[in-house]
């Protein structure tokens, strides 16, 4: 995540951070459908109105780092070197993407996700929409020279390499499989356009 350089940005921060934190830890040890918004909030020290100003929802909190993924995957785009190929830019970031998801600790949560129906219809949404932003991205870049419709396969094949590589036991040899394959596609849109 971004470090805010201002001291109201810093403590912004720090209060979205304490409410995510505390509405994980309360989701874990009680259930996540156990748990209101009014119990985050209470727990955290904090209005209700201030948890709404930070999460549009009780199914955000679990999911913080939404828009820090979705900001990486973009970036990986538009911030890479102008000769460096856009794949490995891409799976380099769905490599950290995968080892931060995969990390100790991280097996409960997505546990609990697995458990919960809105929270596995909330992680199918925000995949879509990163889908979304990493095709418009992929799109609006010129110098890549490739369609609509292929950058939007494209993205959609590297948010599935995400989740496919994520629930692996072996997400680094996963990912080795996937992105041979998205390599081939994404030369394949290449010599259709030519």
């Amino acid at each position: 995540m971004t470090v805010p350089s201002g001291r109201r940005e810093r403590k912004k921060a720090a209060t979205r951070q304490k409410i995510a934190e505390t509405a994980l830890r309360l989701f874990l040890e009680r259930g996540y459908e156990a748990v209101g918004i009014r119990d985050v909030a209470a727990e955290a020290d904090v209005a209700v109105t201030t948890l709404f100003s930070h999460f549009a929802s009780k199914e955000a909190l679990v999911f913080e780092q939404d828009d820090d993924f979705e900001q990486r995957l973009t970036r990986a785009v538009v911030e890479r070197a102008p000769h460096d190929p856009l794949i490995p830019a891409l799976r380099r970031e769905v490599e950290g993407l995968v080892r931060h998801c995969t990390a100790d600790g991280a097996a409960p949560i997505w546990n609990m996700i697995e458990a919960s129906t809105p929270l596995r219809e909330y992680e199918e949404s925000m995949r879509l929409r990163h889908a979304d932003s990493l095709a418009t991205a992929i799109a609006a870049d010129r110098g890549l020279g490739r369609t609509a419709t292929a950058s939007r396969t494209i993205a959609r094949f590297v948010i599935d390499a995400y989740s496919v590589a994520r629930e692996a036991d072996d997400p680094e040899a996963a990912l080795d499989e996937i992105f041979p394959m998205i390599e081939a596609a994404w030369a394949t849109s290449a010599a259709q356009r030519a």
